[in-house]
């Protein structure tokens, strides 16, 4: 009978050992690792089988997921093996058989200049009292490590009350000045938006949303910035301004205008990131970064948010940054090469010249 226990020790190991982010299960394949932005499958580990995808998964949830995957079909969960790695997991059903990846989480939370982030920049956000400040970007491309590094910067800082709601929870805060309450979804609370609601009891401070899924999460958080609260949160988006826009038309037509009012008086700031390969291998942030301030609050309240663009390739100098510029400088820099900025930019003609 096979040690499936055992199965997924050595195989959270071999993550551990080749550097891997992520780590994926599916049946008729090798496990596969992530390195470095690249699949490699294990090879030394033999295909997969629906039964070992079945013991290796059994393995990893707890008895409440195992029921919700049942109901669900599919289920989100965190996962810690021994003292030495921390998962963030999904697990789901494909052609009727289970499969699974795991995104590995560094035990650690470093700090924005340990993740070669604009830390100065980023630490002023940080240092806000109130307001709104969304860290954007594709899936896989460093938002949670990006939140994370900014929390952690403020309870290392000041005295604050901090809520994080999460689904699941990923890094785990010592807290040293601060408070830090880290509530996981299904498990601590019913919702991100029960939280957010129960959040204005708490006499909380800062509170990091792990993602904004749903038009009323996203008009919770915007109130609890109006009312004198500092909040964090993420969305999937390319840029600044399709994150505005994806707000924005999240809401029936009726209301969009009413938020694109509290939107433009309490965003800080947009911060959208993605990790680009580097030449010396690894992957180093490339990243646009909108400032909210007189012109741009103009544009969202008049439904000109497509000249938002025009705004941050003109506001150098009030410390705005364009994906261009940012990958431009890497390229300047050294740290990655021309046809990967050129890959990786949303304006690559536009780029090219400047190059």
């Amino acid at each position: 009978m096979t040690d499936y226990k055992k199965e997924l020790k050595d195989l959270i190991l071999a993550v551990i050992k080749e550097g891997a982010s992520d780590l994926h299960l599916s049946v008729g394949l090798h496990p596969i690792i992530r390195v470095s932005g690249a699949l490699m499958p294990l090879v030394g580990q033999p295909i997969l089988s629906p039964q070992d995808t079945e013991g290796l998964i059994r393995a990893l949830l707890s008895d409440i997921n195992q029921e919700r995957l049942k109901t669900d079909k599919e289920v989100d969960f965190s996962y810690q093996f021994e003292d030495k790695a921390r998962f963030r997991g999904n697990v789901f059903y494909q052609k009727g058989f289970l499969g699974c990846s795991l995104r590995l989480i560094p035990p650690l939370v470093k700090s924005l200049k340990d993740l070669n982030l604009p830390a100065t920049t980023l630490e002023y956000f940080a240092s806000k009292e109130q307001g709104f400040f969304l860290v954007v970007g594709p899936i896989g491309h460093g938002k949670s490590t990006t939140l994370a590094s900014m929390i952690d910067f403020i309870n290392h800082t000041r005295a604050e009350n901090i809520l994080t709601i999460e689904d699941p929870i990923e890094y785990l805060f010592v807290q040293d000045k601060s408070i830090i309450n880290q509530r996981e979804v299904y498990f601590d609370t019913a919702s991100f938006q029960r939280a957010l609601r129960s959040m204005f009891r708490e006499d909380v401070n800062v509170a990091m949303i792990g993602e904004m899924r749903d038009p009323e999460t996203i008009s919770t958080a915007i109130t609890a910035a109006e009312t004198g609260h500092l909040i964090f949160s993420s969305l999937h988006t390319n840029s600044a301004a399709q994150t505005i826009n994806r707000i924005i038309d999240s809401f029936p037509a009726s209301q969009q205008n009413q938020i694109r009012t509290q939107l433009s008086s309490t965003l800080l700031g947009i911060f959208s990131q993605r990790l680009v390969p580097r030449i010396s291998g690894g992957r180093i942030p490339a990243y646009e970064l909108l400032i909210n301030n007189n012109a741009v609050a103009n544009l969202i309240r008049e439904a000109r948010v497509h000249e938002i663009d025009t705004v941050i390739e003109t506001s150098l100098e009030q410390g705005m940054v364009s994906l261009n510029r940012s990958l431009l400088d890497l390229v300047k820099k050294g740290e990655i090469a021309i046809e990967t900025a050129v890959n990786y930019s949303l304006n690559p003609r536009e780029l090219q010249r400047a190059l």
